[in-house]
């Protein structure tokens, strides 16, 4: 096993739940990635630089990221409503307010690309798409902010607490397969 220096490692598919809330960790990096390119070079021919991080963090969101909000959709949140524990049903709320979150955040990640990949194809934005562009990751921004906070202090604890093994280690599964990969 490697030394990791300075933080903790990775999680892996055997422990899925620490998986997830990694993920969480990139989606606030490479939310915070969009966020600066787009707030410091306002819609303006980007730097080498800045071009490549766009670029990097725009396909993050589009083809890891849906990995992510199906773990949680397809493997997580059906497990967590099948059970007849009380501690799963009082979060109930909680996962449906966290799925619409998904809705929401598919949406404004929908503008963040199509005009994200418009300035990259084009160098340059409109004041108008800027302003569009900023408030979807204006939007985004307060929906992780949000929902992570209720994953990680609220639904992945529960889900710990009251999954049994045999669940945790299937949903390792399937989340490895959604990724073309075997456990």
């Amino acid at each position: 096993m490697p030394v990791q220096i300075g933080g903790k490692a990775e999680s892996d598919f055997n422990t899925p739940l620490g998986l997830l809330s990694d993920c969480h960790r990139r989606i606030e990096n490479f939310l915070a990635l969009l966020i600066r390119v787009a707030h410091g070079a306002r819609g303006r021919v980007l730097s080498a630089e800045d071009r490549a991080a766009l670029e990097k963090a725009l396909d993050y969101f589009r083809d890891s990221a849906p990995q992510h909000t199906a773990d949680e959709e397809e493997s997580l949140f059906p497990r967590l409503r099948g059970l007849d524990h009380p501690l799963a049903n009082s979060a109930l709320a909680s996962i449906d307010a966290l799925e619409a979150d998904h809705v929401a955040a598919a949406a404004d990640h929908a503008v963040v690309d199509s005009l994200g990949r418009r300035w990259l194809e084009h160098g340059a934005l409109s004041a108008d798409e800027h302003g569009l562009l900023n408030g979807a990751l204006d939007r985004l921004s307060a929906v992780y902010v949000r929902h992570i906070a209720v994953e990680d202090a609220e639904v992945f604890p529960l889900a710990g607490k009251i999954l049994q093994a045999n669940d945790l280690a299937s949903m390792g599964d399937e989340m490895a397969r959604r990724r073309g990969l075997r456990r």
